[in-house]
């Protein structure tokens, strides 16, 4: 893929939140007491995922972890087309209004999934999902960080096509997470998942209003949009569902 030149952005008017990490670790989990603590301050909250954050995206969910079987290109061309319509349809217009999204995985699973597990290279993987978003990247980026083997022992439901991967395809993804950690410490918060769920949210949270406080958000209830029956008060359903455990 030739050299592309891309300018990364992060929205001013809200905050963009994605949690990453291996299966099991607890994203869906952290995700949702996220968005908790913040709504119970008055701010409007999308807590989203991916894929599967909207209709369509559900749709390439079901094709890409659970259909037939899929070349590693072609996989990641429809990781890429969901986070493109997502980001189009729900992210960008949520932050623009001013919410705090809080998505369960986003460009740096491509990354590291397709990039680095699938051996397609992680500079044409994550350039793919740059152009696909025109460059939208979180504001902070939680890496639950879990030993595989422990992640995959918590997990009650079928495994996925990659849940199915072997050992080292998710060695090599969990590496990939620490090595872009380490490459952007601004970006990324390093957890080690086996803390008590609360204390990993805690730890979370002070993080997440510290960027609010640093930004000027206010937290008033009147200041917030599309309460009730808007998008953002509206979570992915999936995610309160997504296995019996964490993911």
């Amino acid at each position: 893929m030739a050299a592309t030149t891309l300018t990364v952005v992060t929205p001013a008017a809200g905050l963009f939140v994605s949690f990453e990490g291996g299966d099991g670790a607890g994203k869906s989990t952290q995700a949702r007491l996220l968005a908790e603590r913040l709504r119970a301050q008055g701010r409007e909250v999308v807590l989203t995922r991916e894929p599967g954050g909207t209709a369509l995206g559900q749709t390439l969910r079901d094709a890409v972890l659970h259909g037939e079987h899929v070349d590693a290109r072609t996989e990641a061309l429809l990781y890429a087309t969901d986070r493109a319509h997502h980001v189009a349809s729900l992210v960008r217009p949520a932050l623009e209004r001013g919410a705090v999204v809080v998505t369960d995985r986003y460009l740096d699973s491509s990354v590291a999934y397709q990039g680095t597990g699938r051996d397609l290279g992680a500079d044409e993987v994550e350039n793919l999902s740059l152009w696909a978003t025109r460059g939208l990247l979180p504001a902070l980026t939680v890496l639950l960080d879990l030993d595989p083997d422990v992640g995959r022992a918590r997990l009650t439901s079928a495994p996925d096509r990659l849940e199915s991967e072997g050992d080292d395809f998710h060695r090599r993804t969990r590496l990939a997470f620490l090595d872009r950690a380490t490459a952007d410490p601004d970006r990324w918060l390093v957890l080690d998942a086996t803390r008590p769920a609360d204390a990993l949210a805690a730890v979370i949270g002070d993080r997440v209003e510290a960027l609010l406080a640093a930004a000027g958000g206010s937290s008033a209830a009147d200041d917030v949009v599309g309460d009730g029956g808007s998008p953002a008060g509206e979570d992915v359903a999936a995610i309160a569902d997504e296995n019996a455990v964490t993911s």
